[in-house]
């Protein structure tokens, strides 16, 4: 399910739902109370790198306050999922849905992140909107800030409290998830466990191979 805030900065308020001024749309620009002003669409991704749940893809409009988002469920990123990449499929198609919600508004710029969770989605929104509009860059200030946020917020909802300054400490974060997750073998389900990172630190069991071609299995203690 995709989800909404309009005109809050903070997407934990649910009672804001009102644009912050009086707009006219008139091609890619609203006109409000201080004249016309261009409206661009930015979007963002968060969680890619981290070991626990999905990925959110978010999309801000910054010039009234308008922010969508929705989750790539972490089962693509676990086998056997993981391994046709169609986490990329997913994410584009949150994108062009999230987009459809928003009502881009003719000839409006659409500012992708540059993030590899999000070429299908640059090649999809090109298809349709034409190469001029659909630009790569990096994503900052409240578009970064509002995804960022989500993502924390489904950590959270696992019952997980992430490192203060995550982004700063990236391995301190993973060793953290990581023990959190040990500590009870029931949270393997919304670790990525496709990622190869992982197969180096958690040990299941170790394959050896004996005479004759049989295989002899050792269950692995860490």
């Amino acid at each position: 399910m995709i989800k909404t805030s309009i005109g809050c900065r903070d997407i934990s308020c649910g009672d804001h739902i009102a644009l912050l001024m009086p707009v006219d749309v008139e091609g890619g620009c609203r006109r409000g109370l201080w004249g016309v002003d261009p409206m661009t669409l930015q979007i963002d991704d968060a969680g890619v790198g981290d070991l626990l749940s999905g990925v959110v893809v978010g999309v801000f409009r910054p010039e009234t306050g308008e922010f969508s988002y929705d989750i790539i469920g972490v089962e693509f990123f676990q086998a056997p999922r993981f391994s046709r990449k169609a986490y990329l499929r997913k994410a584009s198609e949150i994108v062009m849905k999230t987009i459809d919600k928003m009502r881009p508004l003719e000839k409006e710029p659409i500012v992708v992140c540059s993030s590899f969770i999000l070429e299908r989605a640059v090649q999809d929104l090109r298809e349709r909107y034409g190469n001029d509009r659909v630009t790569i860059s990096k994503i900052t200030d409240d578009a970064q800030r509002l995804v960022e946020t989500a993502y924390l917020d489904e950590l959270r909802n696992l019952g997980y409290e992430p490192v203060v300054e995550r982004e700063e400490k990236r391995a301190k974060s993973f060793f953290h998830m990581l023990r959190w997750i040990k500590k009870d073998s029931r949270r393997f389900r919304y670790a990525k466990t496709g990622w190869p990172r992982l197969r180096r630190y958690v040990k299941t069991q170790r394959v050896r191979r004996i005479p004759r071609g049989r295989l002899y299995r050792r269950r692995a203690f860490s």
